[in-house]
C-alpha cells in the first residue's frame, strides 16, 4: 500500500485574505512566485486559476527535463483554490493554497500538498525527506515573497489613492 504524504507551510500576511488571494490570481503569479534556483518554464500558460484551467509546465529534476501538467479545482473566490497534477512526476500531487482571514488587514497563508511518489515504497525511502527539503525552502521563499509584495503594495496605496 502506498503511504500519502502530506505537507502544510503556514504563514501570516499583513493583508487582508481577498488581497493575497488576488494577488496570487494575477497574470504571472506562478512566475513571481518560482525561486530563482528553480528550473522552471511554462509551457502553456493557465488562462487563471478558476475550475478546469489548465497548464504545462516543463520542470527539471537534475538535468532530467519532465513535463507537469495541471488543473486547477476547489476554486473559491478569496479563499482558495487547487493545483491537481494531471500527468508528471509523482504519483498524485494536490496542492491547494488557503487563504484564512485573520482580522481586517491581515491573513493566514496555508500551502497544503498531499502526494505520492513515484517508484512505491522505495520511492519514500529515498525520496520523501528530499521533497520535503525542497518544499521547505520553496514554499519559505514563495511566501517571503508574498509578504514582501503585499507590503510594497501597502506603501504605494497613499499615493495611488493622492493621484487619483
Amino acid at each position: 500500500m502506498l503511504r500519502e504524504n502530506v505537507f502544510v507551510y503556514t504563514s501570516r500576511i499583513d493583508a487582508s485574505a481577498d488581497r493575497v488571494f488576488q494577488w496570487h490570481a494575477e497574470p504571472g503569479a506562478l512566475e513571481r512566485l518560482t525561486p530563482p534556483w528553480e528550473k522552471m518554464e511554462v509551457v502553456e500558460s493557465a488562462p487563471g486559476i478558476r475550475n478546469g484551467d489548465r497548464g504545462v509546465l516543463r520542470v527539471h529534476f537534475g538535468p532530467i527535463p519532465i513535463l507537469w501538467k495541471f488543473e486547477h479545482s476547489d476554486y473559491q473566490e478569496g479563499r482558495q483554490f487547487r493545483d491537481v497534477q494531471t500527468a508528471g512526476p509523482f504519483r498524485r500531487w494536490e496542492h491547494t493554497h488557503l487563504f484564512i482571514p485573520d482580522g481586517a488587514n491581515a491573513c493566514r497563508v496555508e500551502d497544503r500538498i498531499t502526494y505520492e511518489l513515484p517508484f512505491g515504497a522505495l520511492g519514500n525511502l529515498v525520496g520523501d525527506w528530499l521533497i520535503r527539503a525542497k518544499l521547505r525552502r520553496t514554499f519559505e521563499y514563495r511566501h517571503r515573497v508574498t509578504a514582501a509584495a503585499m507590503r510594497a503594495r501597502a506603501e504605494e496605496s497613499p499615493s495611488l489613492a493622492k493621484s487619483k
